[in-house]
């Protein structure tokens, strides 16, 4: 048995308690049982800190909150156990688009799983939910819209659920950067369960989001143990640039791709504006590859796969890429517009230099970045009046809406702004709620119920959109700081500031 992982835990278990019942000869017996299963089914020979403590913690019936930063391996601690234990390990997550990767991968280890999501025809659905209610699986994701529908309640009711597990826990919190408003119902959805052991995970996490997550799933009224692998990256030279239009970018980016030989990411937040640096990168000869969600499925695929492929490819993206992703060795991390929240730029910038080589992140900011995304929020948030009213034209006419898509409804709805994607959004968020089926493919959508629930509460859209907004504003605190760049996400996340990192921006001026 690895000692290390062992010593580990028996630190953690002697302050916090979790496990409850379980004597020294117990936890090293589970320990070995998880590293057989480590072996066996994933082919790994030894844990990453922490997961051999969370995996113990969760098998002994204990629940607990991890942080650890995007490609650690945070599913492991889900996974593994969902081999282990008797009953079914139920995983809540928002990333439909990954859902049936994570499945695929999981079915070729051998594992019993599936996705239930509003991706599936009702026919597979209905199949799903039979094989759910008969106990044939041990590891099903769901989104957090799913409780809201009476047949998968049923079908869920007749499984003991040994593990629930909540990805992204980060979206439960209206505080953070990426607020759901059914993971506010994940408390009473767990109560409703009977309180099954739960682990929450996330990559990024502010201290006050962190204590709305333990609050809203009900943790910290129970034993429970909070693990956070920390940020530090010592590897990662963060820096940021302001220029002034889209010519100053370019010629930004062709001096980073130069500087920095190798793979190489450089995030957009609108489509149109990728497009744009696109078609000026192909003017100038330089080679590179595009991803964002209005691709089809096959060559989104084919994109993903060609730059994993790749030791030197360089590609633009929306933030959409790079969830489930892993390539060791990305050079450079670029941003050629400000993100909305410093949680989702760290996120994004994790994505450099997970081999431990030196990498760069580097931000290109132009002042008129933050009347965009001001822009981006706002459409990114429609309110419960223009859902309603797009429900209602789908529904009412059904043969123009399939004949002529998203078009036909903007010109209904009077939205002419070609960055205003406000249709796309109520659309995607009819599908979510099931009031709409097949919402990418507009010839064969299909209308369900009415809307209704969160998503449709005036409060709670404006809460959304003032909270991002102030998440904005932090992610333009940090662009302008003078303080070392990692001293400043430290102190973002409740961690001590600490030392300088000596390599950023700000520590190379400060040198010279």
């Amino acid at each position: 048995m690895n000692s290390r992982y062992f010593n580990d835990l028996m630190k953690v278990s002697a302050g916090g308690g979790f496990l409850r019942n379980t004597s020294v000869n117990q936890v090293g017996t589970k320990l070995q049982s998880a590293e057989r299963a480590l072996r066996e089914v994933f082919g790994f020979t030894a844990f990453r800190a922490p997961q051999g403590a969370v995996i113990a913690t969760v098998l002994d019936g204990g629940s607990a909150l991890l942080l650890m930063p995007t490609g650690r391996g945070k599913s492991l601690c889900y996974q593994l156990p969902a081999k282990m234990l008797p009953g079914l390990t139920l995983v809540v997550s928002p990333l439909i688009a990954l859902m049936k990767d994570q499945v695929d991968a999981a079915a070729r280890r051998g594992f019993r799983c599936a996705f239930i999501n509003s991706s599936l025809s009702s026919q597979e659905r209905e199949a799903r939910h039979r094989k759910l209610a008969r106990g044939e699986y041990e590891l099903l994701y769901v989104t957090p819209e799913r409780f809201r529908k009476g047949e998968f309640r049923a079908a869920l009711k007749r499984n003991a659920i040994s593990l629930f597990a909540v990805d992204e826990a980060h979206c439960i919190s209206s505080w953070g950067h990426d607020f759901r408003p059914d993971y506010s119902r994940l408390g009473e959805i767990r109560e409703s369960l009977g309180q099954p052991p739960t682990l929450a995970l996330t990559a990024t996490a502010t201290p006050a989001v962190r204590d709305d997550i333990l609050r809203q799933l009900g943790l910290d009224r129970e034993p429970h143990r909070v693990f956070n692998e920390g940020l530090d990256r010592p590897n990662l030279a963060i820096e940021a640039h302001e220029v002034h239009g889209l010519d100053e970018k370019i010629r930004a980016l062709v001096g980073l791709r130069h500087a920095h030989p190798g793979s190489a990411i450089v995030y957009v937040s609108l489509v149109q504006t990728l497009r744009e640096v696109s078609e000026q990168l192909s003017r100038l000869g330089l080679e590179h590859m595009a991803y964002h969600g209005q691709l089809p499925d096959r060559e989104r695929r084919r994109v993903q796969d060609e730059f994993l492929a790749s030791p030197d490819a360089l590609l633009l993206a929306t933030p959409a890429f790079g969830l489930g992703v892993d390539k060791p060795d990305v050079r450079l991390v670029a941003h050629a517009e400000v993100p909305a929240a410093l949680e989702a730029y760290y996120q994004e910038i994790g994505r450099a230099g997970r081999d431990g080589a030196p990498a760069a992140a580097c931000l290109l900011f132009d002042p008129d970045d933050l009347a965009i995304q001001m822009d981006f929020i706002k459409w990114a948030n429609p309110d419960p009046g223009f859902i309603r009213g797009v429900y209602n034209l789908i529904s009412r006419n059904l043969g123009r809406a399939r004949a002529e898509g998203p078009d036909y409804l903007r010109t209904q709805m009077n939205f002419y702004n070609r960055r205003d994607f406000r249709i796309e959004t109520a659309v995607n968020l009819l599908e979510r709620h099931g009031s709409l089926e097949n919402a990418r493919s507009p010839r064969d959508w299909s209308p369900g119920p009415e809307p209704e629930g969160e998503y449709l509460d005036e409060s709670l859209c404006r809460a959304r959109i003032e909270g991002q907004n102030r998440k904005l504003h932090e992610m333009m605190g940090f662009v302008r700081s003078e303080e070392c760049r990692a001293q400043g996400i430290r102190s973002h996340f409740g961690f001590d500031a600490g030392d300088r990192c000596g390599i950023c921006d700000r520590c190379r001026e400060r040198a010279a």
